[in-house]
């Protein structure tokens, strides 16, 4: 079977965000009040096969932890669902 995996990956808390850090500062001047904290991140989609949503789920796993984010200061967040 064919899955899509969504992998979002953004720092832990407690680290420092120096590109939401800037966004945040620059938000006012653009008119946009209200806004209370902004974290950055990455977002990456990953078509895969897999013989059933476990095995895609856990390949999904695999890829984040081994090579989309650095475990020691990024978590990920996996979403995968049937094609």
């Amino acid at each position: 079977m064919r899955f899509i995996a969504r992998v979002e990956v953004r720092l832990r808390e407690g680290i420092a965000d120096p590109e939401g850090a800037t966004i945040e500062r620059a938000l006012p001047a653009l008119g946009f009040d209200g806004i209370a904290s902004v974290r950055s991140g990455r977002c990456f989609q990953v078509e895969l096969d897999a013989a059933d949503l476990a095995t895609a789920q856990n390949h999904a796993a695999a890829l984040a932890d081994r090579l989309l984010a650095n475990p020691v200061i990024e978590e990920s967040i996996i979403e995968v669902t049937p094609l």
